[in-house]
């Protein structure tokens, strides 16, 4: 059997720009397989890294948590309908991920910056049960409504503060 073509286009600079605009939003629903197999979904915070990279604060009590333990692949939905039209023709962005969970020793440094763009965490980001999570990109795919997807290169998702 032939294999299928894909029917998608990569993104141009501007499309890349407007991909990594979606990361830089505040929140996003994450798509983990859970600890017991079945696939699951949580609304989250998002942030970024000293390098870019998408960045969550979780607590280990949430399910998300051991789900992304046992199966770090993961997907990140960004992106919410504007208040009129169809839902489907808003652009988001789809960030396909491996979850990476961040080490005591890089704490210090991502908990300033995680509180410099989400100051309300400061309520309960030091309690003990709440950890860092890197999502690192392994590819993204924008949806700028009806036929206008375009695949993103993981490298490409990435920039500066």
């Amino acid at each position: 059997m032939p294999q299928r073509q894909d029917p998608t286009p990569p993104a141009d600079k501007a499309e890349i720009a407007a991909a990594q605009g979606f990361i830089d939003l505040k929140h996003g629903a994450l798509s983990y397989i859970a600890a017991d197999g079945l696939p699951g979904i949580s609304r989250i915070a998002i942030g970024r890294d000293e390098r870019g990279v998408p960045l969550t604060l979780i607590s280990s009590l949430a399910p998300h948590w051991a789900g992304l333990q046992a199966h770090p692949d993961c997907a990140l939905m960004l992106g919410e309908p504007g208040p009129k039209g169809d839902p489907l023709t808003h652009p988001r962005l789809m960030l396909r991920a491996r979850a990476q969970f961040v080490g005591a020793a890089e704490r210090p440094a991502l908990r300033d910056l995680w509180l410099a763009t989400h100051p309300k965490t400061k309520l309960y980001i030091d309690f003990a049960d709440f950890g860092f999570v890197r999502l690192i990109p392994v590819s993204g795919l924008l949806n700028a409504g009806f036929g206008k997807a375009r695949r993103i290169a993981a490298q490409d998702l990435l920039h500066s503060q």
